[in-house]
């Protein structure tokens, strides 16, 4: 076993090495301004201060009741960064940092700390935005364009504390992610190495603008079956279309997906339920942690991205979905009439 694991390692490292090596090659942003790099045609060479844009990515903390849904598995007490993206304190993360929170504060470079109120949660995407009490006093951060990011771009990846919690970055990959908290993401963007403090970090461009929010740290940065270290980021693009109604409505107004309470592991392309929602809809179904989840009404499933897709296209939330189930030696039907995640969650009458 030990000397499997030295070889497991040693295979990652030179699959590191051969990805990051560009990253030693090419000047880093971190020294004065963002266009540090050779500035690439049709770019302003102009440049924006570093600092001005690391002040404008905050520390986000935030305080949940221990009768939350998610106390357990994500703690009372959160912490990550956000980004600011108007001139009235309006800040962005990741939504786990703030999900189902009763307070909300923000940190800022100067130390000073400023209370916040919650402004929305979006399960499609993994979004969160709150809301500065007072103003922050800090430059707001454009969105950029992450459609256009491709794969071996350089990007700046930055949580709050400044210059030393700012790295340059590689983009490794663009394709889909998919969670096992019943979440896909198509376009998901993933960069190496790795940021340590991922939750709600700021993924920028060499013209300053925000490409991306830091959702996770991931073994597989590259693709699958690609030992690489990295961070996953959700695309800024997947915000521009609901903005407007997570401002009016504390939510996206896109029809609700059907939610079946399970957390299922991918392995091979197998789906082992590992753990299931309490007082959901797969709880009142009879299923159970143990489970092999191995199609969707009669049609097999070869992943948890399948998976979602094939539920998903059979309606909005309320549908009953007929999964094909085995325990023990057989496969059994069973139906589960779906809900909506946000009506499960005990979230903040704000949004």
């Amino acid at each position: 076993m030990k000397s499997f694991f030295l070889r497991r390692t040693r295979s990652a490292t030179k699959c590191a090495v051969k990805f990051l090596l560009p990253l030693f090659l090419v000047p880093s942003f971190i020294n004065g301004n963002v266009h540090a790099a050779p500035t690439p045609p049709g770019m302003s060479d102009g440049g924006t201060s570093v600092q001005s844009i690391l002040d404008g990515v905050v520390r986000v903390a935030t305080k949940v009741p221990a009768t939350a849904r998610t106390a357990g598995t994500l703690g009372s007490q959160r912490e990550g960064s956000g980004v600011v993206i108007d001139s009235n304190g309006l800040v962005l993360t990741i939504g786990y940092v703030m999900l189902e929170a009763e307070q909300a504060e923000i940190g800022l470079a100067d130390g000073r700390k400023i209370g916040a109120t919650l402004v929305a949660y979006d399960h499609d995407t993994g979004f969160g935005l709150l809301r500065a009490t007072e103003p922050l006093g800090v430059p707001a951060i454009a969105l950029g364009d992450s459609s256009a990011l491709k794969a071996n771009e350089q990007v700046l990846v930055a949580s709050h504390g400044g210059q030393s919690m700012a790295i340059a970055a590689l983009v490794v990959s663009r394709r889909p992610f998919a969670g096992y908290w019943e979440y896909l993401l198509e376009q998901a963007i993933f960069t190496a190495p790795p940021h340590p403090a991922f939750g709600g970090a700021a993924l920028i461009s060499s013209t300053g603008k925000l490409l991306g929010i830091g959702s996770l740290i991931v073994p597989d940065a590259a693709g699958p079956e690609q030992p690489l270290p990295g961070n996953m980021f959700i695309p800024v693009d997947r915000l521009k279309p609901i903005l407007a109604a997570m401002l009016d409505k504390g939510r996206s107004q896109t029809p609700r997906r059907p939610w079946l309470g399970l957390y299922c592991q991918e392995i091979h392309g197998r789906l082992f339920v590992t753990r299931i929602a309490a007082e959901g809809p797969a709880q009142s179904a009879g299923m159970r942690e143990g489970d092999l989840v191995v199609g969707v009404s009669g049609k097999a499933v070869t992943g948890l991205a399948d998976f979602y897709r094939k539920i998903w296209a059979l309606g909005t939330s309320g549908v009953t979905v007929k999964l094909d189930v085995l325990r023990g030696t057989s496969v059994a039907p069973i139906s589960i009439k779906s809900g909506d995640r946000h009506q499960w969650l005990r979230l903040n009458k704000s949004y």
